[in-house]
């Protein structure tokens, strides 16, 4: 399957900004974690790539008070909502408009999944200075496996992204010339009370966008009915699960 379009996904983004911070408890406890494999020494400058409404620039910001802070995203609507006093850029992990070696940290959380990882990896490495940092944060082949396997018996589109796995971002941080310091697979796995309230806090931070193979069109309230059916064998004593496959990635330039 390939990957939406960038103006699908800048689209997605621009309708969730609204909704992405009051939606987005695994994202920040996500953003927690990849914090705790970040060297001490201050970074001169540092990019949150992929940034989103900022939540992890307030955090860097109080570990780094004395570093300059770049934050890039393709969303316009999601860099207007940053508190955290930055330089806002507009722009794509694929072709980062910075030039070489001018970064001590690269910092992504969950921004990787919507692109070419070989082209993103590639962009960290060139962007980083010889010794610099590169903490991310992407989404693994288990991501979404319970919403996969209540479709399975529904229909045939694809309903989730392809997700890459730990041993294909190694080799490619590896291809970029980037020495692995770290890598953990440590799934993030969310409650919802019923599908609906599942559907509507995966749509509210965007992150209901797919490539070629998706659906077209609504759903019949038959087939609602019937994935809800489907998802309810699911269920666990905390409510219906959803599962974060979160790959973390910790390596030096």
């Amino acid at each position: 399957m390939t990957k939406p379009s960038k103006a699908r996904v800048r689209h997605a983004f621009e309708r969730a900004a609204a909704s992405y911070d009051a939606a987005a408890d695994v994202q920040r406890r996500i953003c927690d974690q990849l914090q705790t494999g970040l060297p001490s020494r201050p970074p001169a400058r540092l990019l949150d790539a992929g940034c989103g409404t900022g939540y992890a620039l307030a955090a860097l910001q109080r570990r780094f008070p004395d570093s300059q802070r770049l934050a890039l995203d393709l969303s316009p609507g999601m860099l207007q909502r940053i508190t955290t006093p930055c330089l806002r850029l507009g722009g794509d992990l694929e072709h980062l408009p910075l030039a070489n070696a001018t970064l001590d940290l690269y910092w992504s959380s969950l921004a990787v999944q919507w692109c070419e990882l070989t082209a993103v990896l590639r962009e960290a490495a060139r962007t980083l200075r010889p010794g610099g940092h590169l903490a991310l944060a992407t989404l693994g082949p288990a991501t979404f496996h319970e919403l996969r396997q209540a479709f399975a018996g529904i229909d045939r589109y694809q309903h989730t992204l392809g997700f890459e796995s730990c041993p294909r971002l190694a080799e490619q941080a590896q291809l970029a010339k980037l020495s692995t310091v770290h890598l953990e697979n440590r799934p993030e796995t969310t409650h919802y009370p019923d599908l609906r309230s599942l559907l509507l806090a995966v749509k509210a931070v965007g992150a209901n966008q797919l490539g070629s193979g998706r659906r077209t069109g609504l759903m019949s309230r038959q087939g609602l009915r019937a994935l809800e059916t489907a998802y309810e064998t699911q269920r666990t004593p905390a409510g219906l699960p959803l599962t974060y496959d979160v790959i973390y990635l910790h390596a030096t330039r």
